[in-house]
């Protein structure tokens, strides 16, 4: 088998699959007498280890490996198998999703959850975008707001993490997720103090959260590095949607891309809003959408931390900072 890994420091978060590994994974997937041509290892994830396999028999499978259970944080714990609960619920866009073809959480080849995709066809978003007029962009992002749309239409059976475990309401999926950060950031000597003063404030305003009262479901990574795009259309075309294992129900305007889709106004992004529809314009909908902005930054905190990246990891003090005084004002 041709085996090419991406080669990383020795302790980088993202740890190689050996190839023996691999070759056992894919037999008992698929039978005893499967034969592994090729492994190659694809950047652009940042979480787990994925590979694409070519087989004797002319097929390409997508390979992901999850982190160890002792390197995962607790509040990215068991993420993969998140996944695996998501993909039913994403039947709206099932035709944009790679089919999981076998799943194994034994642990019993390599002590790491794993499971097997279709490939897709097509280019990473952000490597296929540039190839395109920024004009054109407009008609990508477009896109983007119906296929979130069409997620946020899903509706679910409690709010926290789709796997669960379910919270009875909104306001205690927001603070336990915001607890097990804060957490996570203790553990490894990163400042938290910030994050706990926005656990105080959104315990605060429980009732302003529990206004959301109907659970539905949020990609929670759902932009241009986990979306594929048409490699030889005139213009950008979405064609394939990724890596839902941070799936939750919940508010959808406390989802990641509703978060991305604001940041940058005044630009292609506002296409964005013509399909997805406008945000809500009252007072409490826009106290929730700073608390959530909040979350995502001390959510970047901690990947930043993971990825060993401090400058990124400062960037978010400020602000923080900033957002816990507006935040403190409370619904105005």
């Amino acid at each position: 088998m041709k085996y090419q890994p991406i080669d990383r420091a020795p302790g980088a978060f993202q740890q190689a699959v050996p190839p023996q590994a691999i070759e056992e994974m894919c037999r008992r997937a698929f039978g005893p007498g499967t034969e592994v041509l090729a492994a190659v290892e694809l950047g652009g994830g940042m979480y787990n280890s994925t590979y694409r396999l070519e087989f004797a028999d002319g097929r390409q499978t997508v390979l992901r490996v999850a982190p160890e259970p002792d390197r995962q944080f607790r509040s990215e714990r068991a993420l993969m198998r998140n996944e695996y609960a998501t993909v039913p619920y994403l039947a709206p866009v099932a035709h944009l999703v790679p089919r999981v073809l076998a799943a194994d959480f034994t642990h019993q080849v390599l002590g790491r959850d794993h499971l097997f995709q279709t490939f897709l066809d097509g280019l990473p978003a952000p490597q296929g975008l540039p190839l395109h007029p920024r004009p054109a962009w407009r008609g990508f992002y477009a896109q983007l707001g119906t296929v979130a749309r069409e997620i946020h239409g899903v509706r679910g059976p409690w709010f926290g993490t789709v796997a669960g475990p379910g919270h009875r309401t909104w306001s205690e999926a927001v603070l336990a997720g915001l607890t097990d950060t804060a957490a996570d950031l203790a553990d490894t000597g990163t400042p938290f103090d910030d994050v706990e003063e926005l656990i105080a404030l959104a315990g605060r305003h429980r009732a302003v959260l529990d206004r959301i009262t109907e659970p539905r479901l949020l990609h929670g990574d759902l932009w241009n590095i986990n979306l594929m795009i048409a490699p030889d259309s005139p213009a950008p075309v979405i064609t394939g949607v990724l890596d839902c294992d941070r799936a939750h129900w919940g508010d959808p305007e406390a989802d990641w891309t509703i978060f991305m889709a604001a940041r940058r106004p005044g630009t292609e992004r506002d296409a964005f809003w013509d399909t997805w529809g406008p945000l809500a314009a009252d007072p409490e909908a826009a106290w929730r959408r700073l608390l959530y902005t909040a979350r995502h930054l001390a959510a970047v905190r901690l990947e930043s931390v993971r990825l060993a990246d401090p400058e990124q990891a400062a960037a978010t003090v400020d602000d923080l900072r900033a957002l816990l005084d507006r935040l403190a004002r409370g619904v105005r």
